[in-house]
């Protein structure tokens, strides 16, 4: 799980994203991103309806899911970069790992070099 320090705290800190933020998409699961403050942690936070999903269940598998491979990326995330994942669909949940850490680090490089 990702660090406390790295949590999006209210709505109004997600809101601000969404107003200001940029873009990136991808099949399943797409990435807004904004920047504020660089010396600020950056801040990550998922985001799956109960449309992907009825069960809290599986939303909490692919919330989980998301947030560890955003931890275990190779890539450096400059500080002040707000991310915001939105999944599109219950196969996040049960997809293999490679597959799913490839589809995030895509997101990721597209993001950040922006």
């Amino acid at each position: 799980m990702i660090g406390q320090q790295h949590r999006f705290h209210g709505y109004g800190s997600l809101r601000g994203v969404y107003q200001r933020g940029s873009n990136v998409r991808g099949q399943l699961i797409s990435l807004k991103f904004a920047q504020r403050d660089p010396k600020r942690p950056y801040r990550v936070a998922v985001v799956v309806s109960r449309k992907v999903s009825k069960s809290a269940v599986v939303r909490n598998r692919i919330r989980r899911r998301v947030y560890e491979q955003v931890r275990r990326t190779d890539i450096s995330i400059p500080p002040g970069t707000d991310l915001v994942f939105t999944a599109f669909s219950e196969q996040i949940a049960t997809m293999e790992e490679p597959k799913l850490r490839e589809s995030i680090t895509k997101l990721l490089n597209d993001a950040l070099m922006h």
